[in-house]
């Protein structure tokens, strides 16, 4: 499989997204998902601490076993475990590591992120603390998600001299959510920062399995929705956008899965798209995209088919 880099890191094009681990998925699914990625040839997984109420990290350090090093393992802190656990203080974050450390069974996480700003704690406070981690040798890179492109360059500012800055930003981007394109993704070209697209079939719509006339089946995505969120993706907007996308591909022998994902890749700045499974044979699916580079005129008509957004005046 293609690699690109984060930081100092290559790592595989399609990545495995761990965040059903502990909640959609038991321990013995997660690791039949976990080996197929492995077989596949995905060198990255991302997980955080409040996947599976933090049972996702567990059954993804167990899963990997012998074959960690072969591999690169993300994970976040920040948002709420607990009453307790949570937030970007320094003395939290290094707990948070710690946590994390143990429950993954490794002695360093290669790309530690903060899960979501923290507008208690200033950004050079939890950067100092993240350093700290580098610098011992229990975290090797940092990046952020759901960061804006002024939060990037607050951070950028905050960060000391010579010490652990951002490499990587992970926010959701799909073609059905194409905001990073205004501000964000512009901002990781100009500081060499990687971007990390989550959610990128759109919790599953772009996988082009869903109607409108029908609920979503028992185990999909979806189902765990609430009925106001269902109906908010679920407009006739949308899966008239899915179904001229899916025929796009079809005629091309391609499934609306690898679609997704080969677009996403085609992006500036994208380094790999990380995309959960809930069986081995969806790991075939996401990792069939990587070999489709999508040229610029199928680009242009892909933006007819699903417009981007306006573009900030000035």
């Amino acid at each position: 499989m293609r690699t690109r880099g984060i930081g100092s890191q290559e790592v595989s094009v399609v990545g495995l997204g761990c965040n059903n681990f502990g909640r959609r998925l038991d321990e013995a699914r997660s690791e039949a998902v976990v080996h197929a990625a492995l077989d596949a040839g995905i060198t990255f997984f991302d997980t955080a601490d409040i996947y599976g109420g933090t049972l996702s990290e567990e059954y993804l350090g167990r899963a990997l076993g012998a074959r960690r090093d072969e591999v690169a393992v993300a994970t976040k802190f920040g948002m709420p475990v607990d009453d307790e656990r949570r937030g970007a203080r320094p003395d939290y974050v290094i707990r948070a590591a710690e946590d994390s450390l143990r429950r993954l069974a490794t002695d360093r996480i290669d790309l530690y992120q903060l899960h979501t700003p923290d507008p208690d704690t200033p950004i050079g406070d939890t950067l100092e603390a993240l350093d700290a981690l580098v610098r011992s040798g229990k975290v090797l890179e940092i990046g952020c998600s759901n960061f804006s492109a002024a939060q990037l360059r607050a951070a950028k500012e905050a960060a000391a001299p010579g010490a652990a800055r951002f490499v990587s930003v992970q926010n959701e981007f799909s073609l059905l959510e194409r905001e990073p394109e205004a501000e964000v993704l512009p901002e990781c070209v100009r500081e060499r920062l990687a971007f990390i697209p989550y959610s990128p079939l759109a919790s599953g719509l772009l996988t082009g399995k869903y109607r409108r006339e029908s609920a979503p089946a028992p185990g999909t995505r979806l189902a765990t929705f609430s009925p106001e969120q269902v109906a908010e993706l679920l407009t006739e907007g949308n899966l008239a956008m899915v179904g001229r996308l899916a025929a796009w591909a079809a005629d091309r022998g391609r499934a609306p899965v690898e679609l997704a994902i080969a677009w996403l890749l085609a992006r500036p700045a994208v380094s790999v798209v990380i995309a959960g499974a809930s069986t081995p044979e969806q790991v075939l699916e996401n990792v069939a995209a990587a070999d489709w580079s999508l040229v610029p005129e199928e680009l242009r008509e892909i933006d007819e088919l699903a417009p981007p957004p306006p573009q900030p005046a000035g």
